[in-house]
Protein backbone atom coordinates (compact mmCIF):
# COMPACT_ATOMS: atom_id res chain seq x y z
CA UNK A 1 0.00 0.00 0.00
CA UNK A 2 1.50 3.20 -0.84
CA UNK A 3 0.49 6.31 1.51
CA UNK A 4 0.43 9.66 0.20
CA UNK A 5 2.85 11.73 2.38
CA UNK A 6 1.10 15.23 1.11
CA UNK A 7 4.14 17.65 2.60
CA UNK A 8 6.63 15.38 0.19
CA UNK A 9 4.08 15.23 -2.89
CA UNK A 10 3.60 19.37 -3.04
CA UNK A 11 7.08 20.68 -1.55
CA UNK A 12 9.04 23.31 -4.09
CA UNK A 13 6.04 22.71 -7.01
CA UNK A 14 3.26 24.80 -8.29
CA UNK A 15 0.71 24.87 -5.27
CA UNK A 16 -3.02 23.55 -5.24
CA UNK A 17 -5.20 26.40 -3.20
CA UNK A 18 -3.31 28.79 -3.97
CA UNK A 19 -2.13 28.85 -7.66
CA UNK A 20 1.17 29.71 -6.92
CA UNK A 21 5.02 28.46 -7.71
CA UNK A 22 8.67 29.12 -6.51
CA UNK A 23 9.53 32.33 -7.04
CA UNK A 24 6.23 33.79 -7.29
CA UNK A 25 6.65 34.85 -3.28
CA UNK A 26 9.08 36.80 -1.02
CA UNK A 27 10.41 34.90 2.11
CA UNK A 28 7.77 37.40 4.31
CA UNK A 29 4.48 37.33 3.52
CA UNK A 30 1.35 39.22 5.19
CA UNK A 31 -2.03 37.03 5.79
CA UNK A 32 -4.77 38.99 5.81
CA UNK A 33 -7.96 37.60 5.97
CA UNK A 34 -10.14 39.16 3.50
CA UNK A 35 -8.89 39.17 -0.01
CA UNK A 36 -9.76 42.37 -0.42
CA UNK A 37 -7.30 43.78 2.26
CA UNK A 38 -4.63 41.82 -0.13
CA UNK A 39 -5.84 44.76 -1.96
CA UNK A 40 -5.07 47.00 0.51
CA UNK A 41 -1.51 46.29 1.21
CA UNK A 42 -0.52 46.43 -2.47
CA UNK A 43 -1.28 49.53 -2.69
CA UNK A 44 1.67 49.82 -0.13
CA UNK A 45 4.32 48.10 -2.33
CA UNK A 46 6.32 49.51 -4.97
CA UNK A 47 5.56 47.51 -8.47
CA UNK A 48 3.13 44.98 -6.56
CA UNK A 49 1.55 42.40 -8.95
CA UNK A 50 -1.05 39.95 -8.77
CA UNK A 51 0.59 36.43 -8.59
CA UNK A 52 -3.02 34.63 -8.16
CA UNK A 53 -6.07 34.93 -6.98
CA UNK A 54 -8.14 31.74 -6.60
CA UNK A 55 -10.87 30.52 -3.62
CA UNK A 56 -10.24 32.98 -1.15
CA UNK A 57 -6.49 33.75 -1.56
CA UNK A 58 -5.64 36.59 -3.40
CA UNK A 59 -1.62 37.30 -3.97
CA UNK A 60 0.05 40.30 -4.49
CA UNK A 61 4.07 40.52 -4.86
CA UNK A 62 6.27 43.72 -4.44
CA UNK A 63 8.72 45.42 -2.24
CA UNK A 64 9.10 47.71 0.44
CA UNK A 65 11.94 49.66 0.82
CA UNK A 66 14.07 47.36 -1.74
CA UNK A 67 13.05 43.85 0.22
CA UNK A 68 10.65 41.57 -1.36
CA UNK A 69 7.32 41.24 -0.23
CA UNK A 70 4.21 39.40 -0.27
CA UNK A 71 0.73 39.44 0.51
CA UNK A 72 -1.72 36.35 0.11
CA UNK A 73 -5.39 36.18 1.71
CA UNK A 74 -6.18 33.17 3.99
CA UNK A 75 -10.49 33.36 4.35
CA UNK A 76 -11.66 33.21 8.20
CA UNK A 77 -10.48 30.33 10.43
CA UNK A 78 -7.53 28.22 10.99
CA UNK A 79 -8.58 25.44 8.59
CA UNK A 80 -8.05 28.00 5.29
CA UNK A 81 -5.37 29.48 7.06
CA UNK A 82 -3.07 26.65 7.19
CA UNK A 83 -3.88 25.57 3.97
CA UNK A 84 -2.48 28.99 2.92
CA UNK A 85 0.57 28.87 5.48
CA UNK A 86 2.07 25.45 4.38
CA UNK A 87 1.49 25.99 0.68
CA UNK A 88 3.28 29.26 0.73
CA UNK A 89 6.38 27.54 3.00
CA UNK A 90 6.66 25.26 0.20
CA UNK A 91 7.47 27.61 -1.68
CA UNK A 92 9.91 29.36 -0.56
CA UNK A 93 7.94 31.87 2.52
CA UNK A 94 9.84 32.33 5.92
CA UNK A 95 8.38 34.63 7.68
CA UNK A 96 4.66 34.75 8.09
CA UNK A 97 2.81 37.60 9.57
CA UNK A 98 -1.00 37.54 10.30
CA UNK A 99 -2.51 41.46 9.93
CA UNK A 100 -5.85 40.52 10.92
CA UNK A 101 -9.27 42.08 12.72
CA UNK A 102 -9.77 41.36 16.37
CA UNK A 103 -12.39 41.99 18.96
CA UNK A 104 -10.94 43.56 21.98
CA UNK A 105 -11.81 41.24 25.51
CA UNK A 106 -10.02 44.33 27.79
CA UNK A 107 -12.01 47.57 28.52
CA UNK A 108 -9.69 50.00 27.79
CA UNK A 109 -8.73 48.49 24.38
CA UNK A 110 -10.67 50.39 21.60
CA UNK A 111 -12.00 50.02 17.98
CA UNK A 112 -8.66 51.17 15.59
CA UNK A 113 -6.12 50.26 17.85
CA UNK A 114 -3.37 47.49 17.50
CA UNK A 115 -2.86 44.43 18.97
CA UNK A 116 0.49 42.46 18.72
CA UNK A 117 0.41 38.63 20.13
CA UNK A 118 2.78 37.42 22.36
CA UNK A 119 0.90 34.41 22.80
CA UNK A 120 -2.52 32.19 21.37
CA UNK A 121 -5.17 30.38 23.51
CA UNK A 122 -6.00 27.27 21.06
CA UNK A 123 -9.84 27.41 21.60
CA UNK A 124 -9.40 25.51 17.83
CA UNK A 125 -9.28 21.92 16.05
CA UNK A 126 -6.73 22.44 13.44
CA UNK A 127 -3.50 22.48 15.50
CA UNK A 128 -4.40 19.54 17.59
CA UNK A 129 -3.71 17.92 13.98
CA UNK A 130 -0.12 18.94 14.56
CA UNK A 131 0.96 18.44 17.84
CA UNK A 132 -0.30 17.45 21.05
CA UNK A 133 -3.50 19.96 23.12
CA UNK A 134 -1.33 20.79 25.76
CA UNK A 135 1.47 21.89 23.52
CA UNK A 136 2.03 25.71 23.38
CA UNK A 137 1.00 28.06 20.00
CA UNK A 138 3.22 31.15 20.47
CA UNK A 139 4.80 33.68 17.51
CA UNK A 140 8.65 33.58 16.71
CA UNK A 141 10.22 35.56 19.21
CA UNK A 142 12.65 37.82 17.77
CA UNK A 143 10.10 38.82 14.96
CA UNK A 144 7.63 39.81 17.87
CA UNK A 145 9.93 41.56 19.45
CA UNK A 146 10.79 43.37 16.09
CA UNK A 147 7.00 43.82 15.49
CA UNK A 148 6.68 45.78 19.61
CA UNK A 149 9.86 47.61 19.22
CA UNK A 150 9.08 49.11 15.86
CA UNK A 151 5.54 49.83 16.92
CA UNK A 152 6.71 51.64 19.95
CA UNK A 153 8.83 53.73 17.75
CA UNK A 154 6.04 54.74 15.31
CA UNK A 155 3.78 55.16 17.55
CA UNK A 156 2.87 58.64 16.88
CA UNK A 157 2.15 57.72 13.14
CA UNK A 158 -0.63 55.59 14.44
CA UNK A 159 -4.01 56.35 15.39
CA UNK A 160 -4.81 54.23 18.03
CA UNK A 161 -2.46 53.18 21.05
CA UNK A 162 -0.66 49.74 20.99
CA UNK A 163 -1.04 46.68 22.81
CA UNK A 164 0.74 43.66 23.49
CA UNK A 165 -0.42 40.37 24.70
CA UNK A 166 -2.15 36.70 24.93
CA UNK A 167 -4.91 36.46 22.64
CA UNK A 168 -7.65 33.78 22.20
CA UNK A 169 -7.95 31.76 19.04
CA UNK A 170 -11.61 30.86 18.78
CA UNK A 171 -13.60 28.46 15.93
CA UNK A 172 -16.99 29.42 15.85
CA UNK A 173 -17.62 33.50 15.73
CA UNK A 174 -21.38 32.97 16.56
CA UNK A 175 -20.77 30.30 19.19
CA UNK A 176 -19.05 32.97 21.99
CA UNK A 177 -21.93 33.73 24.34
CA UNK A 178 -21.83 36.26 26.75
CA UNK A 179 -20.16 33.70 29.61
CA UNK A 180 -17.66 32.70 27.22
CA UNK A 181 -16.37 36.37 26.48
CA UNK A 182 -15.78 37.12 30.37
CA UNK A 183 -13.71 33.90 30.83
CA UNK A 184 -11.94 34.49 28.48
CA UNK A 185 -11.37 38.18 29.79
CA UNK A 186 -10.77 37.48 33.52
CA UNK A 187 -7.88 35.16 31.90
CA UNK A 188 -6.70 37.84 30.87
CA UNK A 189 -6.52 37.73 27.06
CA UNK A 190 -6.23 40.61 25.27
CA UNK A 191 -8.50 39.74 22.22
CA UNK A 192 -10.00 36.94 20.49
CA UNK A 193 -9.27 36.30 16.44
CA UNK A 194 -9.40 32.77 14.59
CA UNK A 195 -6.42 31.95 12.92
CA UNK A 196 -3.24 32.86 15.27
CA UNK A 197 -2.55 29.54 17.45
CA UNK A 198 -2.71 27.14 14.27
CA UNK A 199 -0.62 29.74 12.26
CA UNK A 200 2.04 29.42 15.17
CA UNK A 201 1.80 25.57 15.08
CA UNK A 202 2.60 24.98 11.70
CA UNK A 203 5.15 27.52 10.97
CA UNK A 204 7.00 26.24 14.80
CA UNK A 205 6.64 22.79 13.22
CA UNK A 206 8.20 23.56 10.09
CA UNK A 207 10.91 26.16 11.91
CA UNK A 208 9.80 29.16 9.93
CA UNK A 209 8.43 32.65 11.71
CA UNK A 210 5.49 33.41 12.58
CA UNK A 211 3.91 37.00 14.19
CA UNK A 212 0.03 38.57 14.47
CA UNK A 213 -0.80 42.29 14.59
CA UNK A 214 -4.96 43.25 14.67
CA UNK A 215 -6.66 46.29 14.15
CA UNK A 216 -9.19 46.15 17.10
CA UNK A 217 -12.70 45.90 15.41
CA UNK A 218 -15.02 46.26 18.02
CA UNK A 219 -14.97 45.17 22.05
CA UNK A 220 -16.68 42.30 23.46
CA UNK A 221 -16.62 43.07 26.92
CA UNK A 222 -17.96 46.74 27.06
CA UNK A 223 -20.25 45.90 23.67
CA UNK A 224 -18.92 48.66 21.57
CA UNK A 225 -19.49 46.82 18.37
CA UNK A 226 -19.91 47.90 14.84
CA UNK A 227 -21.86 45.46 12.49
CA UNK A 228 -23.75 47.27 10.28
CA UNK A 229 -22.45 50.06 9.02
CA UNK A 230 -18.69 51.01 8.02
CA UNK A 231 -16.25 51.26 10.55
CA UNK A 232 -13.79 54.21 9.81
CA UNK A 233 -11.62 53.57 12.86
CA UNK A 234 -10.91 50.16 12.23
CA UNK A 235 -9.70 50.90 8.63
CA UNK A 236 -7.67 53.81 9.95
CA UNK A 237 -6.35 50.23 11.98
CA UNK A 238 -6.19 48.37 8.71
CA UNK A 239 -3.89 51.15 7.10
CA UNK A 240 -1.47 51.39 10.68
CA UNK A 241 -0.89 47.87 10.81
CA UNK A 242 0.33 47.37 7.17
CA UNK A 243 2.53 50.25 7.69
CA UNK A 244 3.67 48.67 11.02
CA UNK A 245 4.58 45.23 9.28
CA UNK A 246 6.10 46.39 6.39
CA UNK A 247 8.17 48.57 8.77
CA UNK A 248 8.95 45.92 10.57
CA UNK A 249 10.26 43.44 7.65
CA UNK A 250 12.51 46.31 6.58
CA UNK A 251 14.15 46.49 10.03
CA UNK A 252 14.41 42.50 10.35
CA UNK A 253 15.71 42.04 6.77
CA UNK A 254 18.28 44.35 7.80
CA UNK A 255 19.20 42.56 11.14
CA UNK A 256 18.38 38.91 10.88
CA UNK A 257 18.53 38.68 6.34
CA UNK A 258 21.26 36.39 6.23
CA UNK A 259 19.97 34.20 9.40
Amino acid sequence: MALLNKEEKTLGKRQYHIHLSPGDIGKYVLLPGDPARSDRVAGYLDDAKLMADNREHRTYTGSYKGVKVSVTSTGMGCPSAVIAAEELMNIGAECLIRIGSSAALQPNIKIGDLLISTGSMKNEGTSKFYVPDNFPAVPDFELTRMLIDTAFSMKDKFAGSIHYGINATDDAFYGETPEWIEKLSKLGCLNVEMESSALYTVCHRRKKRAAMVCAVSGNLVTADVIYETANEALARGWNDEIILVLETIFRFEREHGSS
